[in-house]
């Protein structure tokens, strides 16, 4: 069954936390695989689960970091990976399965945004193979403990920056026309919704649910790459859409997301706010809700057997 791309009225909104989106759920004997969990929203995210009892394995790229970050933190698990890396992807993957334990919780929150143009090692740009492909890839491997959970969720963490471009599948690395930051952003951002658009029409039938999510505008270190007047300006145009969000409700949409009863039985929307969002018009001037280019199952099934032939692998549902 398809869930309609339509607010639930959840009785959330923009200022929820993630403990207020939680609310009174246990999460004891709940595994969780959050990726970039040791920083911002994603660290936020990290606390939330661990505090209601979920066994947290956070996958990093900079382990000296989330050392630090995740102190003191028991039943949180660190383990080496990095979403730039295809071997480091398998390696972790790897070694979870051989644990035995089901994955009851996948969220694929770490990303990288308006980076200079570089390339992976098979000549993909950084934004699209870090945002999508790595966890394209990454989500494959697990897929036998996901599935073995009976009844797991995955949360895409995408952006309103989906606003900004499609996927363009004629040249989607940039080997042709000028490099684009931002609309390779863009780009990275619309395959993350298209990814759990067809993730749960594949997953619904081995009880594996998937959605993604824009947490809202937040300044983080995700803006790294931006300068100070890119920064102000996005802050400002940000502002005109709602205010800014604290981490902590930022990571909201994505705790709710992964574990209210609200979404039973529901998957393969794109959520804000901590409700699910509203269809954009066409002739949308602001960026609220999804662009329908985003939520089309077409373009979930092209971007799918793309992925699959762009990284060879292959889901075995």
């Amino acid at each position: 069954m398809t869930t309609k791309q339509q607010p639930l009225n959840s009785g959330f909104g923009a200022t929820t936390t993630a403990r207020e989106a939680l609310g009174n759920t246990r999460l004891d004997g709940t595994v969780a695989i959050v990726t970039g969990g040791y920083a911002g929203i994603g660290l936020e995210t990290t606390r939330t689960l661990h505090a209601a009892g979920a066994t947290v394995i956070v996958p990093a790229r900079t382990p000296d970091k989330a050392r630090a970050a995740l102190a003191g933190l028991e039943r949180v698990e660190l383990e080496p990976m990095d979403l730039f890396d295809p071997a480091s992807i398998d390696a972790f993957a790897s070694r979870f399965v051989a644990s035995g334990r089901p994955l009851h919780l996948l969220i694929n929150n770490a990303g990288i945004m308006a980076s200079p143009l570089t390339r992976d090692a098979r000549g993909f740009e950084s934004q699209f193979a870090t945002n999508h492909l790595g966890h394209f890839q990454l989500t494959a491997r697990l897929w036998p403990a996901l599935k073995q959970a009976n009844g797991a969720r995955v949360v895409c963490l995408s952006s309103r920056g989906h606003f900004f471009a499609g996927v363009d599948f004629e040249d989607p690395f940039f080997q042709q026309r000028p490099y684009d930051k931002w609309v390779a952003y863009g780009q990275s951002k619309t395959a993350n919704i298209l990814f759990a658009v067809g993730l749960d029409a594949r997953g619904e039938a081995h009880g594996v649910r998937a959605f993604a999510v824009h947490p809202g505008g937040i300044l983080t270190d995700l803006a790294r790459h931006m300068s100070e007047e890119e920064v102000r300006a996005s802050v400002e145009n940000s502002n005109k859409i709602e205010p800014l969000k604290t981490v902590d409700q930022g990571a909201a949409t994505t705790v709710w997301c992964a574990t209210s009863p609200q979404l039973a039985g529901k998957g393969g929307v794109y959520c804000e706010n901590v409700d699910i969002a509203v269809m954009a018009p066409a002739d949308a001037t602001i960026r609220r809700g999804v662009k329908d280019w985003a939520v089309d199952p077409k373009r979930a099934d092209q971007l799918w057997s793309a992925s699959e032939a762009w990284t060879g692998v292959r889901f075995n549902p």
